[in-house]
């Protein structure tokens, strides 16, 4: 079967290499045409580029400022900078007589009195695009006339002419663009080229001696052959004719080196190939694709995924290694989760003991008061009064466990406005009586409503206002809140001057049971303020903490992106 193959591989290599030989030759010709194309795109754009780039200068107010003046010098200055603006390779600037009045070029080679000889060159094509070659220098040239205020005036007060210069730099790109090599000529003289000046000449001596309408054409440079494709850039005066060539010389020692690659690998490769890919896939591949597959699924937390089964050898070793540490791994998880649930029940019951056994001493206490017999009634009533704040801790608490287990879906949403939200909030700490010489500010820029339920809102406010001026009250600072809009979005700072978070709390202040420079704080109020923030589809966040300034920022949609939202509800049919 080896012998049989190899003949076979050898004769089909030989009888197929005329027809790659040919099929070669035939695609290196559709890719020169192909290229030949697409540098004709190329081509057109640019001179469209050209000559909007000369229509925009031609209307700019400050050239035809200068064009007014008629003062050669004056004009020759002043255009420096306007032909850095242009971009160009070449300005020149013409006034009513078609006198170059002002003349730069990029690199140095024509000067001023060839381009006023080449400006009044006949040429076939169109006015408004020539041809510029002197000096060795090639220039792609579009004009431009410069009217004195609107066009239908017909008011001529000179011409613009930006250019291009067709140089080494195009000539090497564009070379690279077709893969193959690029000759410029301008009335039978080399302009730019990829290839040595002595093959130019031998290629414009080819090209005088075949038939003018046959192409693409096959030429011998040297010791190397090409097939070659022109481009008549210009066919008037002065002619500009492009060359693109491909070497034939390239494909065939590709097509050479492959041939022997093959001939000497493929007879190797068919046995031997076959052979490993029969052992490997049998006794490695599949096997480590079902266990790599098994990976997969315990990344994806499927702890279930069948396992490839083997009687001995490493493949099995890991299998089974894999399989043990994918059971210890469940195992483990499972102990984690439930340690988690467990310690979490813990710190909640510790907190909630905590925060109910103050309350509940000072009722128990006051209620053993009130059983004497010869209490005055005034300290009967301070007792009474102890026992109701005592209780008011314990129904806020409650109250405050009870939010946390709430869903969003029993908010009572109606349009508010935010500012009388607010507003009672700040009421609401006003009447506390340990805060009454805070000084608590709003600003707004008007009146901002969203869609929200207010009495959580409320809360919220409170909240935040709560920790603001617990943090002021030892200094008599101030606290401030803001609202603005911003982006279809309403944004509320609350600001304080206190003294901040510390550093170690400031990524666990919305934790529950995080309490931080409080005597009786519950440590549940950042927390359900957030949550009732994040029900309403907004967040909070601490902004920014240190002494001196805090600000905690609540973002909530506003009317706009609510309606917004409600109308593609509607359109889906929801």
């Amino acid at each position: 079967m080896l012998l049989t193959s190899a003949g076979l591989t050898a004769a089909s290599l030989l009888i197929v290499q005329r027809s790659v030989e040919n099929q070669v030759r035939r695609s290196l010709r559709v890719d020169l045409a192909n290229s030949v194309e697409t540098f004709r795109n190329v081509q057109s754009e640019r001179e469209n580029s050209l000559a909007r780039s000369a229509e925009l200068m031609a209307d700019l107010p400050v050239l035809k400022a200068l064009m007014t003046s008629h003062h050669a010098p004056t004009i020759q200055d002043a255009s420096a900078e306007l032909f850095r603006l242009s971009g160009g390779d070449l300005f020149a600037l013409a006034d009513q007589s078609n006198q170059i009045v002002g003349f730069y070029t990029r690199t140095p080679g024509i000067t001023l009195d060839q381009a006023q000889a080449l400006r009044h060159q006949k040429t076939v094509s169109d006015e408004s695009r020539q041809w510029w070659f002197a000096s060795g220098h090639l220039y792609e040239v579009s004009l431009a006339p410069i009217y004195f205020g609107p066009r239908a005036s017909n008011t001529v007060l000179g011409t613009v002419a930006i250019g291009y210069e067709i140089n080494a730099t195009f000539a090497h790109e564009l070379a690279r663009v077709a893969a193959g090599q690029v000759a410029v000529v301008c009335s039978s003289k080399e302009v730019v080229s990829t290839i040595d000046s002595a093959d130019v000449d031998r290629l414009q001596e080819a090209l005088a001696a075949h038939d003018a309408h046959v192409w693409p054409l096959d030429v011998k440079l040297g010791n190397e052959s090409f097939v070659v494709a022109s481009l008549a850039l210009n066919k008037g005066a002065p002619p500009v004719t492009m060359y693109v060539m491909k070497s034939y010389d390239q494909a065939a020692q590709f097509l050479s080196h492959l041939r022997q690659l093959l001939l000497g690998v493929g007879l190797g490769a068919v046995l031997l190939g076959s052979l490993l890919v029969y052992v490997i896939a049998s006794t490695f591949t599949r096997p480590l694709e079902r266990l790599v597959d098994g990976v997969r699924a315990l990344g994806r937390g499927d702890y279930t995924f069948p396992l490839p089964v083997g009687s001995d050898g490493e493949v099995a070793e890991v299998t089974n290694a894999f399989a043990g540490m994918r059971e210890s791994l469940q195992h483990a998880q499972q102990r984690l989760l439930h340690s988690e649930r467990l310690a979490t029940i813990g710190v909640m019951a510790s907190s909630i003991s905590h925060d109910l056994r103050h309350p509940l001493t000072s009722v128990l206490a006051n209620a053993e008061f009130l059983a004497e017999p010869d209490l005055p009634p005034r300290q009967r009533e301070e007792l009474y009064m102890e026992i109701r704040v005592a209780v008011h801790c314990l129904t806020d608490l409650i109250d405050s466990l009870l939010e946390l287990s709430r869903p969003a879906e029993s908010l009572n949403l109606t349009e508010t406005v935010i500012e009388h939200s607010v507003s009672r909030a700040i009421e609401l700490i006003h009447a506390h009586p340990g805060y009454q010489k805070v000084a608590v500010a709003i600003t707004s820029s008007g009146v901002h409503h969203a869609m929200c339920d207010p009495r959580k809102m409320e809360r919220v406010f409170y909240n935040l206002l709560h920790n603001s001026c617990q943090s002021v009250q030892a200094t008599g600072g101030h606290v401030s809140v803001t609202v603005e809009n911003h982006d279809n979005h309403l944004e509320i700072r609350v600001i304080d001057d206190g003294q901040g978070f510390d550093a170690s709390i400031r990524d666990k202040v919305f934790h529950p049971f995080v309490s931080y420079g409080k005597q009786n704080g519950t440590g549940l109020g950042l927390t359900i303020a957030q949550k009732i923030v994040q029900d309403h589809s907004g967040q909070l966040q601490v902004e920014q903490s240190g002494p001196g300034r805090t600000v905690m920022r609540i973002t909530l949609p506003g009317m706009e992106a609510v309606t917004a939202a409600a109308g593609r509800y509607c359109n889906m049919g929801i």
